[in-house]
């Protein structure tokens, strides 16, 4: 792999906010790399990507966002990818603010920043969710703990407060000769299973407190869409169960419950 690092936009449909996200990624204060993944190709997807002079790549096959995001990891020939949501933006400095921290700790396995969450309507009880998210994120940023395992999977263990477009991995070669990197049987959960899996191998978690995505909530949004089905609850009992007794996930289980309406939007 020749690239330091690749925004892999994983792009579905015909979104209103594609552009914006495009946009985002290839106006960085840093160059990188910028390739565009679709299972659903269109005219729409194909003048965007042309105007900003994008390649297009496209997967064959059956239809979920496991193979989507399996499928941009795999094609991101670079060191570090991240996978870019086409609803989302970045902010110029992401790459730059990568830049440094594998400059500082090159056993970087992931970085993550924080981020702006974007909705039709703000919710009070969504802004303290936001801030308890930062809370559990403290050890990471703390050199002298953030490589070791303990601590990886502390601050996943009430939950994941690292948000998924936010996060740039570090492509380990050869990965998918042995198994997918994300787990295609989830729809919600992914990211929270793969940073699990991370966080017992060796590599240090890096997060950069600064709001530099733009992570968008919207009604045809996949985290909207989840709530609604009640796979949410479903998958993330599954990850609390990887972490807790049974006891103690049928009791987070209940607090999450009455926090899940800050996150539902309406049309």
């Amino acid at each position: 792999m020749k690239d330091f690092h690749t925004f892999a936009i994983c792009a579905y449909g015909d979104s209103p906010y594609l552009e914006a996200c495009i946009r985002s990624v290839t106006m960085q204060s840093c160059p990188t790399n910028v390739i565009l993944c679709t299972s659903t190709p269109s005219p729409y997807i194909k003048k965007l990507a042309k105007a900003y002079q994008i390649p297009v790549l496209i997967r064959e096959g059956k239809k979920g966002i496991g193979e989507d995001w399996n499928f941009a990891y795999e094609m991101a020939d670079s060191r570090y990818v991240t996978i870019a949501h086409q609803d989302d933006m970045y902010g110029k400095h992401y790459v730059e603010e990568l830049k440094q921290a594998v400059g500082r700790f090159p056993d970087i396995s992931l970085f993550t920043t924080d981020y702006v969450t974007v909705k039709n309507r703000k919710l009070a009880k969504g802004e303290r969710l936001e801030g308890v998210k930062r809370f559990l994120r403290i050890p990471l940023r703390i050199p002298s703990l953030n490589h070791l395992s303990v601590i990886k999977k502390a601050s996943l263990c009430f939950g994941n407060p690292i948000c998924c477009p936010a996060c740039t991995y570090r492509k380990e070669e050869g990965f998918q000769e042995n198994r997918p990197f994300f787990n295609p049987s989830f729809r919600f959960v992914l990211d929270w299973d793969r940073l699990i899996a991370m966080a017992k191998e060796p590599g240090r978690f890096i997060c950069a407190e600064k709001p530099l995505v733009y992570h968008r909530l919207h009604p045809d949004a996949a985290t909207n869409s989840c709530m609604k089905e009640h796979l949410r609850f479903e998958e993330e009992s599954k990850m609390f169960a990887l972490l807790w007794p049974d006891c103690i996930v049928r009791l987070i289980m209940k607090f999450y419950q009455r926090a899940y309406d800050s996150y539902e939007i309406s049309g």
